[in-house]
C-alpha cells in the first residue's frame, strides 16, 4: 500500500471498517510508519500531554493498555504532520486550545491539571456538542442551499484515537482478539483408519 493511501485510511477512520485480515496488514504498516519517527513534529509538549490525557479518558488503562500506553499521541502527530492540510491541522490544534480554555473557565486550570472527575465532565460536554453538531450536519446536508458545517474537533479526536489504538498490537490482539498467527494448530478430530477401535460383534 502506498504511504499516502495508508495515511488517508488512518486519518479518515476508513481503516476501522476493514475485514480482520486487511486490518492486521494495515496495522503492521501503520505501526511501522509511526516507529520511523524520532520525535514529534507538530504537537508541542503541552499539546502532547493534553492529547494523552484526553485519549486516556476515552480508552483508560484497565487489564489492557490504555490509549497513551500504545503511542496514540505519536500516531496523531504523524497524521497531523503528514496527512492533514494546514486548515485541518489548525482546526485540530485550536480544538486542543479551546479545551484548555474551557477547563480554565470551569476549573481555573488546564485540562491536564484537572482531576479525573473534572476531565470526565469536560468530555461529556464535548460529546454532547459532538452529537449536536452531527444532528445539525444532517439537517444541513438535506438542504441544497446550506454550506458544509465546520468539522467537530472532538469527533475528529475520537476517530484518530480509536484508529490509533486499534491499529496497535494491544488494541488489535487484546481488544479485538485478532490473531496474527494462531497459538496452536487445531486440526479436525478424525481418527486414522489404522487406529480405529474395532466394533464389537
Amino acid at each position: 500500500m502506498q504511504r499516502r493511501d495508508l495515511l488517508r485510511l488512518l486519518a479518515t477512520g476508513t481503516a476501522l471498517q476493514l475485514a480482520p485480515a486487511k486490518w492486521m496488514l494495515l496495522a503492521r504498516e501503520a505501526r511501522a510508519l509511526v516507529a520511523t519517527r524520532e520525535s514529534l513534529r507538530t504537537l508541542d509538549p503541552h499539546q502532547e500531554a493534553t492529547v494523552k490525557a484526553m485519549a486516556d479518558m476515552i480508552i483508560p488503562r484497565t487489564d489492557t493498555p490504555g490509549a497513551s500506553d500504545v503511542g496514540v499521541s505519536e500516531f496523531i502527530d504523524l497524521i497531523l504532520t503528514e496527512w492533514y492540510g494546514i486548515p485541518e491541522r489548525t482546526h485540530f490544534l485550536n480544538g486542543l486550545a479551546a479545551t484548555d480554555s474551557r477547563a480554565r473557565s470551569l476549573f481555573g486550570k488546564d485540562f491536564v491539571d484537572c482531576s479525573p472527575e473534572q476531565r470526565s465532565e469536560m468530555l461529556i460536554e464535548l460529546g454532547a456538542k459532538m452529537l449536536q453538531d452531527a444532528a445539525l450536519a444532517a439537517v444541513q446536508s438535506a438542504r441544497s442551499d446550506a454550506g458544509l458545517p465546520e468539522a467537530n474537533f472532538y469527533s475528529d479526536f475520537r476517530r484518530l484515537t480509536l484508529t490509533a489504538y486499534y491499529t496497535s498490537e494491544a488494541g488489535a490482539t487484546q481488544e479485538l482478539h485478532f490473531e496474527v498467527i494462531p497459538e496452536q494448530y487445531q486440526g479436525c478430530n478424525i481418527t486414522p483408519a489404522s487406529q480405529e477401535v474395532p466394533k464389537q460383534p
